[in-house]
């Protein structure tokens, strides 16, 4: 063997390795670059840009597809909302919020809770209340048990105290019933026909010394001269009467009529049927009148400021600060118990809803190609550095392929 041609078998492998390493070391870095395309004489230049970048699009969309179909299945996102919704988890969420709701209520200077509640309060009661009472009065025991008990215990046992009785009695003799009112019920009744029938009836229906005034004085005239008498001297007959009413001592009279009126005082019976009509009355009046009794009464009162006071009033309430834990935790028991029922059916309405394959896809293409290769090699560098590596020794072993084929033909 010529010694002084040692060069040819050394040669191969070490260029061998050289090509090898450098062509898997270039193969590599055209995967990314160049980031665009390069035009001389207005033609684009052959593998550019690089493979990556020249399909960015479709490798978002395949990455997307990757994703959805192998990682981010149905099954899974369902397990990842199974370990995110766990019961203490949830618990602590709806804590926090209760919390930060009851400070921002507290904080809120511009009173827009107080707004929102005022406008629940005037809609539940001005507007759903009314309806809701109309629709339940229709039926038969609407309010049955709650007017009879109040009929039971407040109307049946209602008594005038004697104060009270005496005022009444004032009231109708002043102004129910004064002297002119009755001055003028006295002519309104003697009408000529009245007079007719008394005179006759009495002439008919009376005995022994009393049918002896009635047939040979009889009625008519003294009823008569009293009707005319009220017509033409009325301050004289106002007069008589409020003497009258004094010296018959009505205003005792009804004092002590007002003071034993009582419905106990009445039959069993009757009573009964008084609570019946009461009822139906009130219910006949919720139906018609209801309504528009309670949106006479929302319209004119201040909701801004009862949601003001309800609120502060809450706010501020130890009892609903203790109750806050407990409320989350029903909460979050009530979510657990819905979640186990349906997470099947919402995990499926809410994968189209967040399009996360679209999200992927949009976010693979605005990616920069300098950023997508940082990224690719920040997770598979050390892979890649075996690949140059790898051609490099390829290209050794063929080269020590290629020098022991040339050492065996010297021979």
């Amino acid at each position: 063997m010529d010694w002084s041609h040692l060069w040819l078998y050394v040669s191969p492998p070490i260029l061998g390795g050289v090509i090898g390493y450098f062509t898997n070391d270039i193969a590599i870095k055209m995967l990314f670059r160049p980031y665009r395309a390069i035009y001389i004489g207005g033609r684009r230049v052959p593998f550019t840009p690089g493979l990556i970048p020249r399909n960015q699009e479709r490798l978002a969309q395949n990455i997307s597809n990757t994703i959805m179909r192998s990682l981010l299945t149905p099954e899974e996102l369902q397990n990842l909302a199974r370990r995110l919704l766990q019961t203490e988890r949830v618990q602590a969420a709806i804590l926090w919020l209760l919390q930060m709701a009851i400070k921002q209520i507290k904080t809120d200077q511009d009173e827009k809770s107080a707004k929102i509640v005022a406008g629940i309060l005037r809609d539940l009661l001005g507007e759903s209340l009314p309806r809701l009472l109309k629709v339940l009065a229709r039926r038969e025991d609407f309010l049955e048990a709650q007017i009879n008990q109040v009929f039971d215990q407040i109307l049946l046992e209602l008594q005038l105290s004697e104060e009270q009785a005496t005022r009444l009695a004032d009231w109708l003799l002043q102004v129910v019933i004064p002297p002119d009112v009755l001055r003028q019920t006295i002519i309104d009744f003697l009408t000529d026909r009245t007079i007719g029938i008394v005179d006759e009836s009495f002439r008919e229906k009376t005995s022994g010394t009393y049918w002896v005034v009635a047939n040979l004085f009889g009625l008519r005239n003294t009823l008569t001269r009293l009707r005319t008498f009220c017509l033409d001297e009325k301050e004289a007959t106002n007069q008589r009467l409020q003497e009258l009413i004094q010296d018959l001592q009505m205003r005792d009279r009804l004092k002590k009529i007002l003071q034993n009126l009582s419905l106990q005082n009445l039959p069993i019976g009757t009573v009964r049927q008084l609570r019946k009509t009461t009822r139906e009355t009130v219910r006949h009046y919720v139906q018609t009148s209801g309504g528009d009794l309670l949106q006479g009464l929302t319209d004119s009162v201040n909701w801004e400021n009862i949601a003001s006071l309800l609120l502060n009033r809450l706010s501020n309430s130890p009892v609903m600060s203790s109750s806050l834990e407990v409320v989350s935790q029903e909460l979050a028991f009530i979510l657990e118990r819905y979640l186990e029922k349906d997470l099947e059916a919402i995990v499926a309405q809410v994968i189209p809803i967040l399009s996360i394959d679209q999200v992927i896809v949009d976010r693979v293409k605005s990616t920069s190609p300098a950023d997508l290769e940082a990224a690719i090699e920040g997770i598979v560098k050390n892979e890649l550095q075996a690949i140059v590596t790898l051609g490099g020794v390829l290209g050794v072993v063929v080269g020590l392929f290629q020098t022991v084929f040339l050492f065996l033909n010297q021979l």
